[in-house]
């Protein structure tokens, strides 16, 4: 998940007149979560039906987490050299090129490593763009107006991974299955998908309104604000108990991370290599809609139970509730069912026990990024967290393709263990978390 709710900076803006949120919320918080979905998930969907190696995929598609995870060391940058406005449509126009990119190259003889490459291009403007349009969102809406978009937010980030991990991938499967060729049904979902981005990036050129207090810094400036930055970035490794800590924001997914780059994989790959032998259309449907859904009650649910009770009266179920469901592999593996309807209660049950577990991993690093400097605290768990992801799912295709599916579920499920050691240690007072009144 490319966008989790950060707290609120230390100042507020000041209200002001101009177009309605309305106007540019929705659509740029679509903007947001499309390229990150396509990056992260679509990629290994579509290598997958182009016969690419598990070890080649997991491998490739992994290192694309790196943007986000040195994200924080360039948002000064962003907010210095030029209005974030002007940050967020560049970068979505450069989206849509990057999209050009990989559907012009998908017809060619380097294929793999010419869209891979654009991938790359994809994944640092989509992260630059996170910067911005986060950090525009704060500066043009008003203190009241931001309480009452953040769930407008989450919707329609939440309607992009639909859009994107569901919609785009069940029109890849369809074209592929009506032509034939897959490679031409891809380039068509990639071009329809890079129009939508010059129309977002056309949109917020001119809907955008222009906050007063969305200015560029003086560039002769950026020494002495990277020097603050970075007495800014010392002062969390200076927290107390920090290596306790950074272990729990490490391990907190580390089964999990294995799991995600080797779900579609597993789902698309023949029975007679071990998988269930589904085909695109039906994995879009899979994850795109029934999951994207189960994810999100799970996530829904998460959070009411947090502000009743606090985060330390439910820690260690979440713990569980994000983990024991990744046993379903397993069975999966096993059983190579056929029946579509358990197969999707599968997936159900897994992405539910994922959106009411990662509940608590949202909350801690809020905990975390507690006290001076929260913003940038909590920029900083979230590039820890993408490091979380990128590393363990690097060697996870190149594990599967040695052990099999049947025992690399097995091995993610052990692999949770030391998310629950590590929880025994962190610090966590009983209230937090909880609504207050």
């Amino acid at each position: 998940m490319s966008t989790v709710e950060a707290p609120l900076p230390e100042t507020s803006p000041p209200s002001r007149r101009g177009p309605s949120p309305w106007s540019w919320v929705p659509s740029l918080y679509l903007a947001e979560g499309l390229p990150y979905v396509v990056v992260m998930t679509v990629s290994v969907i579509m290598y997958k039906g182009f016969g690419i190696s598990n070890t080649e995929i997991a491998l490739q598609t992994s290192w694309l987490y790196l943007p986000w995870v040195i994200k924080p060391l360039w948002s000064p940058v962003v907010d210095i050299l030029g209005t974030r406005r002007r940050w967020i449509w560049v970068m979505q126009l450069l989206i849509g090129a990057g999209l050009a990119g990989v559907a012009f190259a998908l017809p060619g003889p380097r294929f793999f490593q010419w869209t891979l490459a654009f991938f790359w291009l994809l994944a640092f403007a989509s992260a630059t763009h996170d910067i911005a349009a986060d950090g525009y969102y704060l500066l043009a809406t008003s203190e009241r107006e931001q309480s009452f978009f953040v769930g407008v937010r989450t919707m329609f980030y939440r309607i992009a991974t639909i859009a994107g991990q569901g919609l785009l991938v069940m029109l890849a499967g369809t074209l592929a299955t009506r032509s034939g060729d897959p490679r031409r049904a891809w380039l068509i979902a990639m071009a329809v998908l890079a129009g939508l981005f010059l129309v977002f990036g056309l949109w917020h050129r001119f809907a955008l309104p222009r906050a007063a207090n969305d200015r560029p810094g003086e560039a002769r400036r950026v020494p002495q604000f990277m020097k603050e930055f970075l007495r800014t970035f010392g002062t969390f490794f200076r927290k107390p108990r920090i290596v306790v800590l950074m272990f729990f924001l490490l391990l907190y997914r580390f089964g999990e991370a294995q799991l995600v780059k080797m779900t579609s994989p597993f789902l698309l790959d023949p029975r007679t290599a071990g998988g269930l032998g589904l085909t695109t259309t039906q994995v879009g449907f899979l994850y795109g809609t029934i999951g994207v859904m189960a994810l999100t009650v799970g996530g829904i649910l998460g959070g009411w139970v947090v502000a009743r009770h606090g985060l330390k009266a439910w820690l260690w179920l979440m713990l569980l509730a994000i983990h024991v469901p990744d046993a379903v592999f397993i069975y999966l593996a096993y059983a190579q069912p056929t029946n579509l309807p358990l197969i999707q209660l599968a997936i159900a049950a897994e992405q539910f026990g994922y959106g009411f577990g990662f509940t608590a991993y949202v909350m801690y690093m809020i905990h975390i990024a507690r006290g001076q400097h929260p913003t940038a605290h909590y920029a900083i768990c979230t590039g820890i967290m993408a490091l979380g992801m990128m590393l363990p799912g690097m060697w996870s295709g190149w594990l599967q393709d040695h052990i099999g599916y049947r025992h690399f579920f097995t091995w993610v499920v052990l692999a949770t263990i030391p998310s629950f050691l590590v929880a025994m240690w962190i610090p966590l007072e009983p209230e937090f978390g909880k609504k207050s009144g």
